[in-house]
């Protein structure tokens, strides 16, 4: 298959700098606890869109998940919150938003992103204009708006950039897990935002792609970036290494290390958190599920 077919271009595309779109990368997720590899993600990914000629990527958000979600294994919000502050502390273009791992209820990450879309602000390097002119009309609360009425790209004014959906091969992988995503909200992430997807040793992107009749649909609209560096961190085997007393120095960031020891965070018993509980997405598109087929 063709290096194009996947936006994948083997030579940047230059272009004058002023034709150029902003983007704003948006990873969701549990960062349970953020590690090194999710803030290069983000490195990957504005190398990558900056290279096209395209693109300026000119802000990186990280939204963790609420504890609603009932992974296993994962701590209160509160905790993984704060080290993703403490982690992005020294960078200039990276920002974390609480409002999804402040709602009690989980909240479907398309959920997610309409909020933070209809939310962003006129975002430049150049310019500070008050938010309130940039934010005109009526102002409709996400738990009101129907999935499906999302406007396209551009319709909250002309001034504001693209938000992109930032993530790694797993979750592109897992758009194939029953009853883990709905078919409108891959949908919607991928045709109305796009996605940056980035490599990791062992993922076969394109045949994920190529598989899926929705990624195949919107192909043209997933940029799939290769990290050469293989660097196979995992937060599951950091809590690992943490629970063991091991160190996980040039693992995850020293500032998240010193924010874990000093609330006693990842011990064994932590680990058995929602061990007993299915995962908030599954049990709410089961229920949704059956109670489909009872009507039928």
């Amino acid at each position: 298959m063709s290096r194009e077919m996947y936006n994948i271009s083997s030579e940047p595309i230059m272009e004058k700098s002023n034709s150029r779109t902003e983007v704003v990368l948006l990873a969701c997720g549990s960062f349970n606890p953020i590690t090194n590899m999710h803030l290069r993600m983000f490195e990957l990914a504005r190398d990558y869109l900056h290279e096209t000629g395209k693109y300026t990527v000119i802000k990186g958000i990280i939204s963790p998940v609420g504890d609603g979600y009932k992974k296993k294994g994962l701590i209160e919000a509160h905790h993984r919150l704060a080290m993703v502050e403490k982690a992005i502390e020294s960078c200039d273009w990276l920002t974390v938003n609480p409002w999804e791992s402040k709602q009690e209820e989980w909240v479907e990450t398309a959920k997610v992103f309409r909020y933070l879309y209809e939310n962003l602000e006129n975002l430049s390097n150049n310019e500070k204009t008050s938010s309130a002119q940039r934010r005109r009309g009526k102002k409709r609360k996400i738990e009101e708006k129907d999935d499906n009425s999302l406007e396209a790209k551009g319709a909250y004014g002309a001034d504001s950039p693209e938000l992109m959906c930032l993530c790694g091969a797993d979750v592109l992988e897992s758009f194939d897990i029953p009853n883990l995503w709905k078919k409108e909200d891959i949908e919607e992430i991928v045709g109305k935002f796009g996605v940056v997807c980035i490599s990791r040793h062992g993922s076969n992107l394109e045949k994920c792609i190529y598989e899926s009749d929705i990624l195949w649909k919107f192909r043209k609209n997933i940029h799939l970036v290769t990290e050469w560096m293989n660097n196979e961190i995992s937060a599951t085997k950091v809590r690992r290494a943490l629970r063991r007393g091991q160190s996980v120095k040039y693992v995850i960031p020293d500032s998240a290390i010193e924010y874990i020891q000093k609330h006693h965070l990842y011990d064994p018993r932590s680990e058995d958190k929602n061990s007993e509980v299915i995962l908030a997405p599954l049990q709410r598109y089961m229920k949704e599920s059956n109670s489909s087929s009872v009507q039928c």
